[in-house]
């Protein structure tokens, strides 16, 4: 069976874990070199020796710039290029109007807009021809989630740069997408909700996503099957924000 994404550079944030993880892993399997970035050095260097040779890690805090510069600098030097980018780190934290502290504002806009703005405008020069851009949104950018107010902000914010970038897709030669997940079984999620959370009874397929799932839909959206997709928010949700 051909590998869809054979021969292609792919760098993924958030990679330590959950969907990031996910994503690096189905797209070494499917033929990528992949550049992991994510904060926490222990689980990335776990996830490396776990995808294998196909697969760099960089210590990379997305909301700090110079991080930014010495991951592009590294897939510089080892690659040359990057045909699929995928602006996947996140951050949450759970406050409700009345609780919001400037600090989590802080955090969770520094690593939700500000850390996907630069992580995708200090790509521009190593973007090759017809690359694909995948930023990670969430459902809570249309479905207001409890206690996830600024989470829910950012997201709608992200959404709206990506519906931006798009209109830059011709000039740019690239192509750019959101992936929406609905909630998903990852550390993050359930650091957020805790372990008796009761998200399956709000999705209409009864049940919570895996992070595979989202990576299968990541896979296409990076693959050439998706070349005319532009501008668009998938949302991988169990019908969560569709209904």
């Amino acid at each position: 069976m051909t590998e869809v994404l054979a021969g292609k550079v792919a760098v993924i944030t958030g990679a330590n874990s959950g969907i990031g993880l996910a994503i690096a892993k189905r797209f070494a399997a499917e033929g990528a070199r992949v550049f992991l970035a994510g904060r926490r050095q222990e689980p990335l260097d776990a996830a490396v020796a776990e995808i294998g040779p196909a697969a760099t890690g960089v210590r990379t805090d997305v909301s700090v710039q110079t991080d930014l510069d010495d991951l592009y600098s590294v897939v510089r030097e080892e690659a040359g290029r990057i045909d699929v980018l995928v602006a996947n780190a996140g951050s949450a934290v759970p406050q409700r109007l009345g609780e919001i502290t400037e600090e989590a504002i802080d955090a969770t806009f520094g690593t939700n807009v500000k850390g996907t703005i630069f992580t995708v405008q200090k790509a521009l020069p190593l973007l090759s021809d017809g690359a694909s851009i995948v930023v990670t949104g969430s459902t809570n950018a249309l479905r207001p989630g409890p206690s996830l107010e600024i989470y829910g902000a950012s997201k709608a914010a992200v959404r709206n740069l990506v519906r931006s970038w798009a209109l830059s897709a011709q000039e740019r030669k690239f192509r750019v997408n959101v992936l929406s997940p609905g909630p998903t079984e990852t550390p993050g999620l359930l650091g957020a909700v805790g372990p008796d959370h009761q998200l399956a009874s709000e999705v209409p397929l009864g049940r919570i996503g895996r992070p595979d799932e989202i990576a299968a839909v990541a896979t296409f959206l990076a693959s050439d099957a998706s070349s005319f997709v532009n501008g668009v928010d998938w949302f991988v949700d169990g019908g969560q924000a569709q209904v």
